[in-house]
């Protein structure tokens, strides 16, 4: 078997990114060359390394040890640096999935921390309300609402965070305050589009106030907020979001209140790559760093400041 050190470093570039294309673009080559050596590759081990997903390439068994070689190889090559120096394991590029208020209020700052100390690393996070994926292609981390159904996927629990009715001062004022939970339906809703809501654990304030209906719906929590804010309605919203907020006033906090799970996803293999690692405790040293402003119990100055 003649395995190339330099095809073995290209298949773990496809591996990170699922494309040929950015792979290319990593690597400084032509897609083309990206091709030449993933055959010659698959030529020397006798086998496939890569087959076609819904989200581009994914690793085969045979390439799944490739790969393993592959980051050992890496990780060598690496060891090269700045002499008297040992390099930085904690570099590359990690992607991750999560949704928008996840992604801006705890995997921000945990990220920009973490690059603080490894300015090597970097971070995609593509901001998505969804159910876990079952191929997870060129994707290390998700982080999703609910417990997820997953194959070949390791997945646990974050942490909780609560979600309650808000309205703005300036609404109350010119709208009047609701005195019971029935005087809800006299308002109308700020929250998701429900025919586009792919996660059945984000349905309470439909399940809460069944005949309240839409006002201002958005798939992007971010804008939840700040329309609750501008008086387009009486908003369900993250506490840790709104919180920070002080114009934003919490209606019924005893009885309409909804706790949900973070749960994350990883493919089995990405908890070998020290950067993944690393992303992944910083995102639970941050969820449980401010677990009481995630549960609406933290003061007004909340996560971010």
């Amino acid at each position: 078997m003649d395995t190339k050190p330099n095809d073995l470093l290209v298949l773990l570039t496809v591996s990170r990114s699922a494309k040929f294309t950015t792979a290319a673009q990593t690597l400084g080559l032509n897609h083309t060359t990206i091709s030449r050596r993933i055959a010659a590759l698959e030529k020397s081990l006798g086998g496939r390394v890569l087959s076609r997903a819904s989200g581009g390439w994914e690793l085969t068994e045979l390439g799944e040890e490739a790969v393993r070689v592959a980051e050992q190889v890496e990780i060598a090559v690496s060891s090269l640096g700045e002499s008297g120096r040992g390099p930085d394991p904690i570099t590359g590029v990690v992607r991750m999935t999560a949704t928008d208020g996840f992604s801006a209020y705890v995997a921000a700052p945990a990220v920009a921390k973490l690059r603080r100390r490894h300015p090597g690393l970097s971070v995609e996070i593509v901001t998505v309300t969804r159910q876990a994926l079952q191929q997870r292609s060129g994707l290390d981390i998700e982080v999703v609402v609910g417990e997820p159904q997953v194959h070949r996927a390791e997945a646990f629990e974050l942490g909780e965070y609560e979600l309650g009715m808000y309205a703005s001062q300036d609404y109350l004022a010119e709208n009047g305050t609701p005195a019971t939970e029935d005087e809800l339906t006299e308002h109308r809703l700020v929250y998701f589009v429900d025919s586009m809501l792919q996660v059945d654990d984000l349905d309470a304030p439909r399940r809460l106030v069944p005949t309240m209906k839409d006002g201002l719906s958005s798939t992007n929590v971010l804008v939840h907020v700040e329309a609750t804010r501008a008086s387009a309605g009486i908003g369900f919203l993250p506490c840790f979001m709104a919180d920070l907020h002080d114009d934003l006033v919490r209606l019924f906090p005893e009885t309409l209140s909804e706790r949900l799970p973070y749960w994350m996803v990883l493919r089995p293999d990405s908890m070998r790559r020290p950067a993944v690692a690393a992303v992944v405790r910083a995102l639970r040293d941050q969820t449980i760093a401010h677990g009481e402003a995630l549960m609406g119990r933290g003061v007004r100055s909340g996560i971010a400041r």
